[in-house]
């Protein structure tokens, strides 16, 4: 008997880049949201020990680096338990496409464990794993609109969103998220700070505008696509563009078909494009395709139904 999991993916909505810290990590300023689009994660557990793990995608490392690996290993230690996990991925998004997709898978072998053990971690517990895992996990511990700080750990809910139409594009590229952190530390001065200073100064903005603890309908649509219209991005496009000139082209092509804003999530490769309806999306992600992009018309995922459809 196994337990499926939907593993969601998330964009950024705007991502701003510290100065390095001594530790080596920058500090980051980022709003996340998780999007419809998943993988499937199936969890399994029998008499035994060890952890194996599956995927029907050839570049995705089923040893101990894999992030499903190191979740499962961590859940057991945490509980206290010796068991055989058997982890399965059905990969539907891209390897190093700025979605979170294994720090998404991570986080469903973690819920997905605790269900087919019939065991719950505390939230605390939950935090911790995901941080010695990786960065961006945190996000998936509470899906819809969240605040990310730290290294990207620190997160943080916002008012949540209904659901916004977008469409996603990937293109046949990875971008190496340490690359391009490297590339940023030799194009910045060391110690500058202004690029985060200006992404808080726009959150507390929008914040402030919303004035309350939840917020959903036509103001909070409102409200965030003026956020990403008036000056809130992605600084990794400043040195992801140059490197790899057909990401800059794909921003354009979203933007010619009418996205109200497109941008790199995280350091990409993917790249999204914001839109009016769903049947706009719809036809720019048509024409996209016939372009000869690979092109999907979803949509963000908000808190409550995040949660609701997590489990198959």
């Amino acid at each position: 008997m196994s337990t499926f999991v939907r593993s969601y993916a998330k964009i950024n909505l705007g991502l701003r880049i510290g100065p390095r810290r001594a530790d080596g990590f920058h500090d980051l300023r980022t709003m996340y949201t998780t999007i419809a689009l998943h993988e499937l994660v199936s969890v399994e557990v029998e008499d035994g020990d060890g952890i194996e793990i599956r995927c029907d995608d050839p570049r995705v490392p089923c040893d101990s680096t894999n992030t499903c690996h190191k979740a499962a290993a961590l859940v057991l230690e945490a509980l206290g338990l010796r068991s055989k996990v058997l982890i399965s991925i059905e990969k539907r998004l891209p390897v190093q496409g700025g979605l979170g997709a294994a720090s998404g898978n991570a986080i469903a072998t973690i819920f997905g464990l605790e269900r087919m053990l019939g065991k719950e971690l505390s939230a605390k517990e939950r935090a911790e794993i995901a941080e010695k895992i990786g960065s961006d996990l945190n996000l998936f511990l509470y899906g819809g609109l969240t605040l990310g700080t730290g290294r990207g750990e620190e997160v943080w809910p916002l008012p949540d969103l209904p659901s916004l139409p977008l469409v996603i594009v990937t293109p046949e590229v990875g971008v190496s998220t340490p690359v391009a952190f490297k590339a940023w530390d030799s194009l910045t001065h060391p110690e500058g700070s202004v690029t985060i200073n200006e992404f808080n100064h726009l959150v507390y903005e929008w914040l402030s505008a919303s004035g309350v603890p939840a917020l959903s309908g036509d103001r909070a649509e409102t409200l965030l696509l003026d956020l990403v219209r008036t000056g809130i991005s992605n600084d990794f496009e400043r040195v992801v563009f140059p490197e790899i000139p057909v990401l800059r082209e794909v921003k354009c092509a979203l933007e010619r078909e009418g996205a109200l804003y497109a941008s790199l999530s995280g350091s990409g490769s993917t790249l999204y494009g914001l839109f009016r309806s769903s049947a706009e999306a719809s036809t720019a992600a048509e024409r996209l395709n016939s372009s000869g992009l690979k092109a999907t018309a979803t949509q963000t995922l908000p808190r409550e139904q995040y949660w609701r459809e997590m489990f198959q």
